[in-house]
């Protein structure tokens, strides 16, 4: 039976960031996508995270799991935990501003839901559409770019929603701390280790 630790030290083991992608059982790869809350050093929600990043920070001492989710990540000699919520070890100061236009801050503020079918999918099966085609004058900007599924991409094409027959779940905008908060507190709603962090 293979040793399960919720220390990697405690193994003996040399760990390194590096065996994180070396995890490979089927049952494994959608524990790694699991959504991860990150708590400041003085215990304030400041961001959700995937599980292999979170794993990744607790291993170079970055962070500690607070809570754990049940399952188990096995690499060729040990078996992690996967952990549900992680607090930073040092306190990091979060400019009240608005996060950078990214793909991965799209995805997150549209909560990885194609903004035209309503399809919940992983990061890989989605892209970023242009709500104005930029053949066409659109700009990319919080206001101009939606998480969308290859499906209702291709159908879009260079149309606008209302040529192609579609419509937006809801107007894109901006991602501030307002907006991280309530989708933080969203995500909580469905996950009981979350709560005491997100309602106070």
């Amino acid at each position: 039976m293979r040793a399960r630790f919720n220390n990697p030290q405690a193994a003996g083991q040399q760990f390194s960031p590096a065996m994180v992608p070396g995890i490979h059982q089927k049952g494994d790869v959608h524990a790694l996508h699991a959504p991860v809350l990150v708590l400041n050093a003085s215990y304030e929600p400041i961001n959700v995270c995937v599980a292999r990043r979170a794993i990744v920070l607790v291993l170079k001492g970055v962070a500690m799991a607070e809570e754990e989710n049940g399952h188990f990540l096995h690499a060729a000699r040990v078996a992690l935990r996967v952990p549900s919520v992680i607090r930073l070890l040092e306190y990091r100061r979060i400019p009240h501003q608005t996060r950078a236009l990214s793909r991965k801050n799209i995805l997150l503020r549209d909560r990885n839901t194609c903004q035209y079918c309503a399809q919940v999918l992983g990061p890989s099966d989605l892209t970023l559409d242009h709500v104005l085609p930029r053949s066409r004058g659109g700009a990319s900007s919080w206001e101009n770019l939606v998480a969308c599924c290859h499906s209702c991409n291709r159908r879009k094409g260079n149309q606008y929603p209302a040529e192609a027959g579609m419509k937006l779940m809801r107007e894109p905008r901006a991602f501030n701390l307002h907006t991280s908060r309530h989708i933080m507190r969203l995500m909580g709603r469905s996950d009981d280790k979350w709560r005491k962090y997100l309602f106070y």
